[in-house]
């Protein structure tokens, strides 16, 4: 695929690689988990000076009107330095959510001091039983005078614990796995029957499990009709899924480069690794992966502004093969690097932790095949 940035796209990738060059060593990482936020202040408000928040949104809603390419560009270099912001929940899925659905006062409200660094968004969405059907909601929402009260459990809320604010899904109407009858609220983190219970997950993020016992919320923090949220949220998870395509190829470089790396530097039997040509052949393979990864990432982000049809089949296509590619390149990395690949030291390991956390985000290859194929021949 014939593909080029933009000078300004350029000058975007310069600074976003230099500031995961100079900031993010593995070391630097690892304090970051383990403070008690989870990920860097300090950065955040560096993501904010830089415009770097504001990317994704409409000059209107006080954005910089960028699109999927911009967020692409980002997101692959997030991906290099195994960047631990909370900028896909909070950006690519809260703040995308009330580009997509809310009202002009919603908007003016909420956007401005997110692309400020000065509030956070979760989206509580997905529930136990779910799996990766998006329609699939349990949580309702009961109408109470002029508002409602939600009630409901919410799983693995990325950074729901150091949210200020969360967009919650909760049917108004319909069955169980119905695409109508889904509402979206936005509900203060703090709010009376708002319980939170933080943890880690296995690469080293926040998640959050989420329970909401007769919240009452008012009318105005509806987004969108109610009942009519699907195509939203349907939406702006298709562009997330490609922004971490786009982090997972970032990942696989970076792994594909270490371990590239080690087979130049490492003796065996008074010979450098990579003249063995078994070893040769499996680092191509690698390579590969990584190019055809590269080249699916491009076909997703490409395909996002484009009908419903097309834009599924690019984006299940793509994270389909990623989550294969991935898979690949991450075994590969870790058992030519040897015993020590495993290690909490190298940071292959780390890499590998993240890739196989992304397979399984907005859904796994098998999801992501049947999503395909339904498109295709439904």
């Amino acid at each position: 695929m014939n593909f080029s940035l933009s000078d300004e796209q350029k000058l975007l990738k310069d600074s976003v690689d230099r500031f995961v060059a100079e900031r993010y060593g593995l070391d630097a990482r690892r304090t970051l988990i383990a403070s008690e936020d989870g990920y860097g202040r300090k950065n955040w408000e560096t993501f904010a000076e830089l415009g770097w928040l504001a990317i994704p949104f409409s000059d209107d809603s006080g954005g910089l009107g960028g699109g999927p390419v911009e967020v692409m560009v980002l997101m692959e270099a997030f991906g290099r330095g195994l960047v631990v912001e909370p900028f896909i929940s909070t950006i690519l899925l809260g703040a995308a959510l009330v580009e997509t659905l809310g009202d002009k006062e919603q908007k003016t409200a909420i956007i401005p001091p997110v692309v400020r660094g000065e509030k956070l968004l979760s989206f509580a969405h997905v529930e136990a039983q779910s799996r990766f059907t998006l329609s699939d909601i349990l949580t309702t929402a009961r109408t109470d005078g002029s508002g409602y009260r939600i009630s409901g459990h919410k799983a693995v809320v990325f950074s729901g614990d150091s949210a200020n604010q969360l967009i919650v899904s909760a049917r108004t109407s319909g069955n169980q796995r119905d695409e109508d009858g889904i509402s979206l609220f936005l509900v203060d983190a703090e709010a009376k029957g708002v319980a939170r219970r933080s943890y880690r997950t296995v690469d080293g993020l926040r998640a959050a499990e989420i329970t909401l016992s007769d919240v009452v919320v008012g009318p105005e923090t509806m987004l969108g009709k109610e009942g009519g949220s699907f195509a939203g949220i349907e939406s702006v998870v298709d562009g997330a899924t490609a922004a971490v395509c786009a982090e997972a190829v970032g990942v696989m470089d970076s792994l594909q480069e270490q371990t590239l790396e080690y087979l130049k530097t490492r003796e065996q039997f008074g010979l450098k690794l990579g003249k063995f040509q078994a070893l040769q052949h499996r680092s191509v393979d690698m390579f590969v992966a990584c190019q055809e990864a590269r080249t699916m990432m491009f076909v997703a982000t490409l395909s996002l502004n484009k009908p419903r049809a097309a834009r599924v089949r690019a984006v299940s296509a793509a994270k389909s093969h990623i989550g294969q590619a991935g898979r690949l390149v991450g075994q590969e990395a870790v058992q030519l690097h040897g015993g020590m690949g495993m290690t909490d030291e190298l940071a292959v390991s780390h890499y590998f932790k993240r890739l196989t956390m992304i397979d399984t985000l907005f859904g796994n290859t098998d999801h992501h095949l049947e999503r395909f194929a339904a498109t295709v021949h439904g």
